[in-house]
């Protein structure tokens, strides 16, 4: 993080990496299969995360609620990492290449995120909007909680646009 903020992703070699971390580039590779990797490296533990509690949800609450149980779950887990979280996306913001991978690992969230709420015997095409829609909460509620100007905290916010949501689908 801080040679990609020193240097720019672009300009930033995997020989820089692993020697900033003391280590080689072979015990680099196997880490990570590139220097994109670094990244995006916590994106299994969010999906694994996210997935768990929706489908360990009660089966009482509507689709979207177990939805809001997940968003809220990982909110949880990236509120203590703002900083972190606010210089990596200005990394990625910085880069074209991985904005493409950001959009890649939040399709693929999405696609697990859908497979959950089926397993939860939600029929299409609910299960994919319903998907698209917490993912569509998730990177707005993301991308203002990193902004420097906002104050509230990431499960706030998710749940703040959450009944956005549910107002503007409910015509309110």
């Amino acid at each position: 993080m801080a040679l990609y903020g020193e240097r720019g992703y672009d300009n930033t070699t995997v020989a820089e990496i692993a020697g900033r971390a003391g280590l080689t580039e072979r015990t680099f590779f196997r880490h990570f299969a590139d220097k994109r990797e670094v990244l995006f490296d916590g994106a299994v533990a969010l999906q694994e995360l996210l997935v768990t509690t929706v489908a360990d949800a009660p089966e009482s609450l509507a689709p979207i609620e177990a939805v809001g149980a997940g968003l809220h779950a990982i909110g949880e887990l990236l509120q203590d990492r703002r900083d972190f979280s606010r210089r990596r996306q200005a990394i990625i913001a910085a880069s074209a290449e991985l904005r493409e991978r950001e959009l890649i690992k939040l399709a693929s969230l999405c696609a697990a995120l859908a497979d959950t709420l089926r397993g939860r015997g939600v029929p299409e095409p609910d299960a994919s909007l319903t998907a698209e829609a917490g993912i569509a909460v998730f990177r707005i509620a993301f991308e203002r909680w990193v902004d420097d100007a906002n104050e509230l905290e990431l499960p706030d916010l998710m749940r703040d646009l959450l009944g956005h949501l549910r107002a503007v689908a409910s015509g309110a």
